[in-house]
């Protein structure tokens, strides 16, 4: 009876501390550890206090991790700018914040295109008169293998455009901005992959990781300015970009609102970096024996086969489907790309 009373007493604050730290305004929600959720609901950081009042650019707004970090924002009292190619679908996104009670713009832009990107951010900065944060999230992913990329430079072209050439023009045109007010936040999404650089993802994560070294330098020259650079790199995210390859249909993958939450805190948090475990535990093993992890990614290169997207042939079941034995490999390296 005692024991039962002693189990009560502890439970009822406990449950009054997780309801709390995981209230929808609390910083991000999805983390393998509550410790720092429960440090930032005892310290009052909320993401209110982040956003409220400033304006916030999202590329790739128009759906997925864009649209649902926009919701986020838009709901803490963000002004919320979204930029993305097709007009009709930016503007559901930013009618579903407006009638939420939320402010929203948007301003369709091919990020394809550089030109394109300084008209539209010209306009953004002549209509809004600033830009307080920035959230690199537009990207274009490709898996395909060396032996099926002999003749396909496009394909390292467009996704260096996109996910670094765009991100690069539009840290150019609004970081003389923010460092002229003295405040600054630049978020970049990149991908865990950067850290495990699997197999057939050779021009994706190429890009990304051209991003990360970029700021890195610009950090340096920036933070005197209050200026802050985040680099998340987030796990698989269930989204029509991972569509085409089927395997990754039985991978396990974050939601998009969950993926929301990790930029949602970032943009509490401010870290320099943030990563899944499993990054680190990557970044860890490549440090301490690269020839350990080239035999880890050949393993893997040897059990997921190109997707018929990638072939150029019609979808086979048998071909797209997780290989017989690699379920314990999923797991081991649970978010990554494969």
């Amino acid at each position: 009876m005692k024991l039962r009373y002693l189990v009560g007493l502890i439970e009822s604050p406990v449950a009054t501390v997780f309801e709390a730290i995981n209230t929808p305004n609390s910083a991000g929600r999805y983390r393998p550890f509550y410790l720092r959720n429960l440090v930032d609901t005892i310290k009052g950081r909320t993401l209110e206090d982040a956003v409220a009042g400033k304006i916030v650019l999202i590329t790739g707004g128009s759906s997925g991790i864009g649209a649902a970090t926009a919701r986020r924002i838009g709901a803490a009292g963000g002004k919320v700018v979204l930029v993305a190619r097709t007009p009709e679908n930016l503007e559901a996104v930013a009618s579903e914040i407006r009638s939420a009670g939320g402010t929203a713009h948007a301003y369709p832009c091919d990020l394809s295109d550089t030109d394109a990107i300084v008209e539209m951010a010209d306009r953004v900065l002549a209509d809004l008169g600033q830009v307080d944060i920035l959230i690199n999230n537009a990207g274009r992913s490709i898996r395909r293998s060396l032996a099926l990329s002999y003749d396909r430079i496009h394909d390292y072209e467009r996704t260096m455009r996109l996910n670094y050439l765009a991100a690069v023009q539009l840290i150019l045109k609004f970081a003389p901005g923010m460092r002229e007010r003295g405040f600054g936040r630049i978020i970049n999404v990149s991908s865990a992959g950067v850290f495990a650089r699997p197999p057939r993802f050779g021009a994706y994560i190429a890009s990304k990781a051209a991003l990360d070294i970029l700021c890195d330098a610009l950090q340096a020259e920036t933070i005197a300015d209050n200026v802050r650079f985040t680099t998340v790199y987030m796990a698989l995210v269930r989204t029509p970009m991972i569509g085409p390859t089927k395997i990754y249909d039985r991978v396990p993958a974050l939601t998009p609102e969950q993926a929301a939450s990790v930029l949602c805190d970032a943009l509490v948090r401010c870290p320099r970096r943030m990563s899944p475990p499993i990054g680190q535990l990557m970044a860890a093993a490549e440090a301490f024996s690269p020839v350990i992890m080239d035999r880890l990614r050949s393993r893997a290169f040897a059990l997921f086969p190109d997707s018929s997207a990638a072939r150029g042939t019609e979808p086979d079941s048998g071909q797209d489907q997780l290989p017989e034995g690699s379920d314990s490999f999923v797991r081991l390296t649970r978010g990554i790309h494969w």
